[in-house]
């Protein structure tokens, strides 16, 4: 069987009548090389996943990003920060466009990976490779809807527009779409998650931390039942994540093997393959790594502040590791060396090139917080202060659990004496999301879930000229598709 494997770009690109005439009259490539064997479905499926970056987009949506005053100037950092459209086009690294038009383009090589095994002879040598497709289209759908669609609630996500779910490929130039609802969108991953979870086998794999591997795929599960606050679901996945319930040895070992690293050694710890936390890695074309720490709209130490008050919960007189993992980089930029940026040169001889950033997409810290998550609404506390020192007794240096360990009364102490206790356990988690994922753009999927308003401000010489407030059913908070998806009859979102 012959196929021509081509890369659409969906619902993002604009093709000019002639151009498009020119591209239809032109017959298939008859010595294009087929596709027929497990092994090369798999090799297909190496361009499965989102090869652009969110980070820059949710970090600066977030709480973590404030005005310094000054720093690198990019559209997608200022406009987010302002809760403005982004100018920028989907040629920008990092920008919403580019994040949109990458996800389909990930649909698009799922979908053809799975016409190809339709069409096998033997379609069971391929068991594998179906598992991985389907679960990475979900995953690339999953992750549209909350970006570019009103955040999943069960009381409005029939109502609530969606994005187009998309499991055939593309055969003609502006193909027709629409958007159904939230609730449609959400019911066609949780299809697609559930059909490829059983498929999966981690030895069809060289390296698995590249794939949607076994742990990977039920993380994955884990996250998208806890936005549908299924609880139930999410114990059932974090635990299938890691059968062995050995989070010590999984979780990044802050307080033992890094503890004497520099930053240069942590940026090339944090996201290597052998580190046993990672789960899912995928390289990414961003310049984050590059200027996280450098953007005017970024962490500041009123943020750090904030940040490092969870401390409260074992002890503010511990250090804990990754704070002390802090480094300055000039006036008010701060680091923690997480995504480092690698330059690729376009030949051996060429000064220029492309710079990429490997992002982990799923980690045991969060399967971990996870199962907290879920024990907190089954009111199962003894659960999830076993949870919490687990992650805490890997942060804190000399952490000794006769006198640092987190109890119920430092949670309420922390939360507040009016709090209720499961709303204390709340805030606890939260706070220790927000401490662990500093800089990985995670936070702001947690204000979405929880509806947590955003003020940001604007500063001029340190003095606030504007305050910017966007309650959780803005608008704003809704990324706006690609100005160019119009074209196939996709409506924008409102604003």
């Amino acid at each position: 069987m012959k196929r021509r494997i081509q890369n659409i770009l969906l619902l993002s690109v604009l093709v000019s009548a002639s151009s498009c005439s020119k591209f239809l009259e032109k017959e298939p490539d008859s010595n294009r090389p087929s596709i027929t064997t497990p092994e090369q479905v798999s090799q297909l499926l190496i361009s499965a996943y989102p090869k652009a970056s969110y980070l820059t987009i949710t970090e600066a949506f977030s709480d973590n990003a404030d005005d310094k005053g000054q720093g690198t100037d990019d559209f997608t950092n200022r406009d987010c920060y302002k809760f403005e459209e982004v100018n920028a086009s989907v040629d920008n690294q990092d920008s919403p466009d580019q994040y949109w038009s990458e996800c389909y383009k990930a649909i698009a090589t799922c979908n053809q990976a799975l016409e190809i095994i339709a069409n096998a002879k033997n379609p069971d040598l391929f068991k594998a490779q179906k598992g991985e497709a389907l679960v990475a289209r979900a995953y690339a759908h999953f992750m549209l809807v909350s970006l570019y669609s009103k955040f999943y609630d069960a009381a409005t996500a029939s109502t609530d527009v969606g994005i187009p779910y998309v499991d055939v490929p593309e055969d003609i130039v502006f193909k027709k779409y629409d958007r159904k609802t939230v609730a449609s969108v959400y019911e066609r991953i949780e299809k697609d998650l559930l059909d490829g979870l059983p498929l999966i086998s981690d030895k069809a794999y060289d390296v698995p931390k590249y794939h949607f591997n076994t742990a990977a795929a039920h993380a994955f599960a884990a996250r998208f039942y806890q936005y549908k606050k299924d609880w139930d679901k999410v114990l059932t996945h974090t635990n299938a994540a890691f059968p062995a319930n050995n989070f010590v040895t999984q979780l990044r070992p802050w307080n033992t093997t890094w503890t004497a690293f520099a930053y240069q050694e942590l940026w090339n710890a944090y996201t290597r393959v052998s580190t046993a936390s990672n789960l899912l890695l995928v390289e990414t074309s961003s310049v984050f790594g590059r200027y996280n720490y450098t953007y005017r709209y970024a962490y500041t130490n009123a943020i750090l502040n904030q940040v490092n008050s969870v401390k409260a919960i074992a002890s503010t007189s511990l250090t804990w590791i990754v704070q002390n993992k802090l480094y300055t980089v000039g006036t008010n930029n701060y680091l923690i060396p997480k995504l480092s940026e690698y330059f690729v040169r376009e030949s051996v001889n060429a000064n220029f090139g492309q710079p990429y950033v490997m992002v982990p997409l799923f980690d045991a810290e969060e399967v971990l917080f996870n199962r907290a998550e879920a024990n907190i609404y089954k009111e199962n506390y003894t659960a999830v202060l076993a949870d919490f020192n687990t992650y805490v007794s890997t942060r804190v240096q000399n952490y000794n659990a006769t006198t640092h360990a987190v109890t119920q009364a430092k949670i309420q102490a922390y939360a507040g004496a009016s709090v209720a206790v499961k709303d204390a356990y709340i805030k606890a988690l939260l706070d220790l999301r927000r401490f662990e994922y500093t800089f990985q753009g995670m936070r702001y999927f947690d204000m979405q879930r929880y509806k947590l308003p955003v003020t940001h401000q604007i500063k001029n010489n340190g003095v606030v000229t504007e305050t910017i407030t966007v309650p959780a059913d803005d608008n704003r908070r809704v990324l706006q598709i690609p100005r160019s998806a119009s074209l196939s009859g996709l409506e924008l979102n409102p604003r």
